[in-house]
């Protein structure tokens, strides 16, 4: 056992080695002794249909002398401990589930009209057993490739071998260690549904990957705009040989070949116009370069087979500029602050989740943003950055679409990477804390978790926002150059899925932005508290800080955040549903992301079904305040 999961044993309300919140790998090793991965994932998904009470399994809890107990439909008795953080019971780690187990169970349970997603679900454990297996057998490997990542100069060099054998650099190499993470609550989050081996392994953030990306030629018109108008590149970008290059070459280079950001294939930037009112943005350099006619769309090789069957789109023959996989996977990095967002067929958290991009999904993002921004010049001490989101290009077609994000300066870490193992030992915060807190972890948590709390509770009580910000949306910010002490920052990104009451909104003077996607407008304080609950509480911050052994810092951060708003209703019904809640209310992801019939889930938004709770983890802790 190591340090951190002695102390979380020892935390008031805490389950040993808890599979939900304890670093990648500890609870596998409690289970199995290292083996396979398949009784860790049998209990999580069990875990998950439990906390739902999906088919009725809360029914089928029994207490005996021997403690509680799950009775399976086949009759197979399946001893619960206490569940910590989202639920009351889960399964014991000592015991040793097989998939075909939960899975008849799951089917002898299940609705009539829930076939489908039945099936699905089979599917998607299924899929996240061998995407474990796949990792398992590179782990190490790819642990030993990104030790170099973290050397003195690992921080400026470039990806750019598409074999792998150049080391990343030193922030795609935390993206790549937070995939080594699982989702918090999502029990097959490791899923790709549709992909084949090989194809996880080219193009899944945990395996550090590097590959080409595809292009396409797009007619102008075809393009759709912000605000619905129609994005062109300003004058006909040139080819790096100075000429025109028309979808007729079938080329995204003059001279052919592979190419990276730095071969300086077309030097000239171009621009994403708006003709509608909304975003706009320059494009890089290295943005390969259309004609009057035909603009270029960059394609993911995993959608380009999608692509083809677009009709009037050409695809241009030769792929052209390495990239690497963030995290999200379908969004990958071109230089080390510069991300391209992509279009992608497969799904994950759910067959439901689907990585394709809608086009309003852009618009809102940018428009979002823009909201942000705007609210952070109200707020100058709030500590948080946001990314630039206001270039990017969509023609109609889920799988024609692009979002170019570019970061600010800085060390940028992954928030969900932060309990990931780190090269060499340790966990990814024992590294930072050690390069810009002396060592303190406690130290270092509590600074994240002061600046995010106070940044969400004021723009939930001031404002009526809700972010939709979870561990993999939000970054810290060092400067790396400063050492010891360095001013941390959160940075956020990818706002499309905030709400936002119109009615705080504009009591703060503040105008109402034009969303396409009407669900991100909603009055309804409630609905804005569940949000900051299941994200912001949930997974932003108690995911991390229990996961990190410092379960104890959430609740006086909160309480701390609150307390600059006083008596504000707002903040009284803010702490309503967090630190005196009986409850917590928490989000059914697999019910809504697969398994219950879309007629049969009356949230219009799957990402935001609730309808399980679980204990209210915050008050096994003392209420006090802490200043740090």
């Amino acid at each position: 056992m190591t340090p951190a999961t002695a102390e979380r044993a020892a935390a008031p309300g805490a389950a040993p080695e808890s599979r939900e919140t304890g670093p990648e790998g500890e609870e596998t090793t409690a289970r199995t002794g290292g083996g396979s991965r398949e009784p860790y994932l049998a209990a999580r998904v069990l875990d998950a249909l439990i906390r739902e009470d999906y088919g009725g399994l809360a029914a089928r809890m029994t207490r005996t002398k021997d403690g509680v107990q799950l009775v399976l439909p086949s009759g197979r008795r399946v001893r619960l401990a206490p569940g910590q953080l989202y639920q009351d019971f889960m399964v014991a780690h000592t015991e040793s589930l097989t998939l075909r187990e939960v899975l008849d169970a799951l089917t002898r349970t299940a609705d009539p009209g829930d076939g489908e997603g039945v099936a699905a679900f089979a599917e998607e454990c299924r899929a996240a057993l061998r995407a474990y297996e796949l990792h398992e057998a590179r782990r190490e490997g790819v642990l030993a490739r990104l030790r170099p990542s973290f050397g003195p100069a690992a921080g400026g060099m470039s990806s750019r071998d598409a074999a792998g054998e150049a080391p990343l650099g030193r922030s795609v190499a935390y993206e790549t260690l937070a995939a080594f993470v699982d989702h918090p609550v999502y029990p097959t989050s490791r899923a790709r549904l549709g992909l084949a081996d090989a194809e996880i392994t080219s193009y899944a953030p945990e395996f550090a990957p590097s590959f080409l990306l595809r292009w396409a030629a797009v007619p102008v018109d075809r393009l759709i705009g912000p605000g619905g108008g129609t994005a062109v590149p300003a004058g006909g970008p040139a080819r790096s040989d100075g000429g025109t290059a028309s979808p007729d070459d079938r080329t995204a280079r003059s001279s052919g070949g592979a190419a990276s950001p730095q071969d300086g294939t077309a030097r000239t930037g171009g621009r994403v116009a708006d003709s509608g009112g909304g975003a706009g943005g320059d494009l890089p350099g290295w943005w390969p370069r259309g004609d009057a006619a035909y603009v270029r769309f960059p394609v993911h090789p995993l959608t380009f087979p999608a692509v083809r069957a677009i009709p009037g789109v050409l695809l241009l023959d030769e792929p052209y500029l390495v990239v690497r996989p963030t995290l999200s996977m379908r969004t990958v990095e071109v230089e080390p602050r510069t991300h391209l967002k992509l279009p992608l067929t497969t799904s994950t958290l759910g067959a439901r989740n689907r990585r394709s991009i809608k086009p309003g999904t852009l618009e809102d993002g940018a428009r979002a943003e823009l909201l942000l921004r705007e609210v952070l010049r109200r707020e100058p001490d709030a500590g948080v950055l946001v990314a630039d989101e206001q270039t990017y290009a969509h023609a109609g077609h889920d799988h024609l679409g692009w979002l170019l994000r570019r970061l600010p300066p800085g060390e940028i870490v992954p928030v969900a990477a932060l309990t990931a193992p780190f090269p060499g030992g340790g966990r990814v915060i024992d590294h930072l804390a050690g390069r810009y807190r002396g060592g303190e972890v406690s130290a270092l948590l509590a600074e994240y978790l002061r600046v995010l709390f106070t940044w969400n509770v004021r723009l939930f009580v001031t404002y009526g926002i809700a972010l939709e910000a979870h561990q993999q949306n939000l970054s810290l910010v060092f400067d790396e150059d400063a050492g010891a002490g360095a001013a941390m920052r959160l940075l956020v990104k990818d706002n499309d899925g905030l709400l936002v009451s119109p009615e705080r909104l504009v009591a703060t003077g503040l105008e109402v932005p034009g969303f396409t996607d009407p669900r991100m407008l909603n009055g309804d304080p409630h609905a804005l508290a569940d949000v900051f609950v299941t994200i912001t509480l949930h997974l932003a911050a108690a995911a991390v800080a229990f996961g990190a052994g410092h379960g104890e810092l959430v609740a006086p951060a909160l309480e701390n955040a609150l307390a600059e708003h006083g008596g504000h209703p707002m903040a009284r019904l803010l702490r309503a549903r967090t630190l005196d809640a009986a409850r917590l209310v928490g989000k059914s992801m697999v019910s809504a992301g697969t398994l219950v019939a879309r007629s049969r889930i009356v949230s219009a938004d799957i990402n935001k079904h609730y309808g399980a709770s679980g204990p209210n983890y915050l008050r096994h802790h003392p209420r006090r305040e802490v200043n740090h």
